[in-house]
């Protein structure tokens, strides 16, 4: 291994970040494991919601619509989504998105 190293270095680099970054996310995943488990947490490790049925947002006048929603695409901090065939595209803190009608 040692001698593939020294003959192609880049490669070897690239082998050794790729170790690094899966030793320190699983170092991560551990640790918030350990604080769910063991401390009484409830946060989620993984985001495994992608799908919303329902959104509830203030416009800019500050009326609230809500409705069912057929499509939806977050931009960070900004989200676009799509109801009743008209897309509006607005912060994420003017928006409610629900996987069931409330």
């Amino acid at each position: 291994m040692f001698d593939f190293i020294s003959d192609h270095p880049v490669i070897g680099a690239i082998i050794i970040i790729l170790i690094v970054v899966v030793l320190l996310t699983a170092f991560i995943f551990i640790v918030s494991s350990f604080n769910n488990l063991f401390l009484g947490g409830n946060q989620q490790v993984f985001d495994t919601t992608w799908r919303y049925e329902w959104a509830i947002v203030q416009l800019g006048n500050g009326e609230l619509l809500e409705g069912q929603i057929t499509s939806w695409k977050d931009f960070s901090d900004m989200i676009q989504f799509t109801m009743d065939g008209i897309t509006y595209f607005t912060h994420s803190s003017n928006v409610i998105l629900c996987t069931e009608c409330p």
